[in-house]
C-alpha cells in the first residue's frame, strides 16, 4: 500500500515484521553549476509539496488519469534529490531492507535501461535502502552522478528524450521491493531482550508553459551507488509497490491546485557566499560502475549551448569551502563522538 503523509510517500507492507515501511522524501536543493567540474553534495532545502493526482483530474493533463500517483511542482532548471528511510524493526535492531528503483521518463537512473526490465544484479538496476540513504541524480560513472534538473518535456533536454527519442512519460517512476520475510528472518534473527541487570559492561546497544516536466542531467557531483550486499533472490518481486510521480510546471501547479508553489531556491553562489555547508558522504560498501548510456547523456548546459539556448540561469561556478564529511569511516548505525 502507498500513502501520502506530510509530503512524503510511504510504502507499507502489513505482512512484514512491525508492518515494515519505506518513507521516500523528494527534497528541494541547490542546483550545482553545470560547468564540467565535480561538486560535493548540496544541502536539502525542504521537501517538495506532494498532492494526490486523482483529486485534480479535471484540471491536470488527461494523460495523468491513466497513471494516478502523486504530483509535485518544480521550476524550470530547479534541482531535486530523493531520500530513503526504512522503518526500524525493534527485535532485530535493524531497518527493514528494501530494493528501490528510480526511473525518470521510464529510464532507469542507475543503468539507463527501460524501467520495465526485471530486477537485475548484472548490471544492478536498483539501490538497497539500508545502504543508500539518498539519490541525487543519474549514475554516469563509478562515484559520480549528474544532478536531477527539471526541464520541459518536449524540448529535448530530458534523459527520456535523449535515450528513447520520445517525450512520452516525464516525471518519475518509483518501485519499492521488500526483502522476503524468510530472507529477513534468516539474515537478521531476533535479538533476545535483556533486562538492566542482564546487560554486561561494554555491551553494544542497538518557467515553461508545458504542463508536464521531466528530469534532465545537470552538473556532476560526487556520489556512489552502492552494491547490493544481499542475494538477488532475497527480494520479493511479487510484492513490489509502484508509484508515478508527476512533475508540474510551477505556474501550472497553481492553476491545477490553487496553491502557490514554493519560492525559488537560492543559487549556488548565494549559498556558498553565505558560508553554508556542502556535504560528502563516505561508506566502505563497494559502488556500482556507472552506466554507459547515462554517461553519454548531454547535460542541460551542453544541450542548451548546442541549440543556441540558455536553459540554466545563474550557472556561475563556485568553490565550496565549507564541506562536511558525513559518516566518514563509520557504520550506518554508529553515533559520532562529541568533543566537549
Amino acid at each position: 500500500m502507498i500513502s501520502l503523509r506530510q509530503d512524503a510517500l510511504v510504502f507499507s507492507f502489513p505482512n512484514l515484521p512491525d508492518h515494515a515501511t519505506l518513507t521516500m522524501d523528494f527534497h528541494r536543493t541547490l542546483r550545482i553549476p553545470d560547468d564540467g567540474d565535480d561538486y560535493p553534495l548540496p544541502p536539502g532545502l525542504g521537501s517538495f509539496p506532494l498532492r494526490h493526482t486523482d483529486r485534480y483530474l479535471t484540471k491536470a493533463p488527461a494523460s495523468w488519469a491513466r497513471t494516478g500517483g502523486v504530483m509535485l511542482p518544480m521550476y524550470q532548471s530547479e534541482a531535486m534529490w530523493l531520500s530513503f528511510d526504512g522503518s526500524y524493526v525493534g527485535d532485530r535492531c535493524v531497518e527493514y531492507p528494501f530494493a528501490v528503483r528510480v526511473a525518470t521518463g521510464k529510464v532507469d537512473a542507475v543503468t539507463g535501461a527501460d524501467c520495465a526490465d526485471a530486477l537485475s544484479s548484472e548490471p544492478q538496476n536498483y539501490m538497497v535502502s539500508t545502504e543508500q540513504p539518498w539519490l541525487d541524480g543519474y549514475c554516469v560513472e563509478e562515484g559520480f552522478v549528474r544532478q536531477f534538473v527539471a526541464m520541459p518535456l518536449g524540448a529535448g533536454y530530458t534523459a527520456e528524450e535523449q535515450v528513447t527519442g520520445e517525450a512520452k512519460h516525464g516525471g518519475l517512476q518509483i518501485e519499492v521491493i521488500p526483502m522476503k520475510r524468510a530472507a529477513f528472518d534468516r539474515l537478521f534473527p531476533a535479538v533476545p531482550r535483556r533486562t538492566r541487570g542482564d546487560q554486561e559492561e561494554g555491551a553494544v546497544a542497538c518557467c515553461a508553459m508545458s504542463a508536464e516536466m521531466g528530469l534532465a542531467p545537470g552538473g556532476r557531483m560526487r556520489q556512489e551507488i552502492y552494491e547490493d550486499p544481499f542475494d538477488l533472490t532475497d527480494w520479493d518481486c511479487g510484492s513490489a509497490s509502484r508509484c508515478h510521480v508527476h512533475i508540474a510546471n510551477s505556474l501550472v501547479w497553481r492553476a491545477i491546485t490553487g496553491d502557490a508553489p514554493p519560492t525559488v531556491p537560492a543559487t549556488s553562489r548565494e549559498y556558498t557566499d553565505a558560508g553554508l555547508p556542502w556535504f560528502d558522504y563516505f561508506s566502505d560498501t563497494p559502488a556500482v560502475p556507472g552506466a554507459k548510456t547515462l554517461g553519454n547523456l548531454t547535460s542541460v548546459a551542453e544541450f542548451g549551448k548546442a541549440v543556441g539556448d540558455v536553459p540554466l540561469p545563474e550557472d556561475e561556478s563556485v568553490t565550496p569551502d565549507h564541506v562536511i564529511a558525513l559518516r566518514a569511516g563509520m557504520s550506518r548505525d554508529q553515533v559520532r563522538e562529541t568533543r566537549f
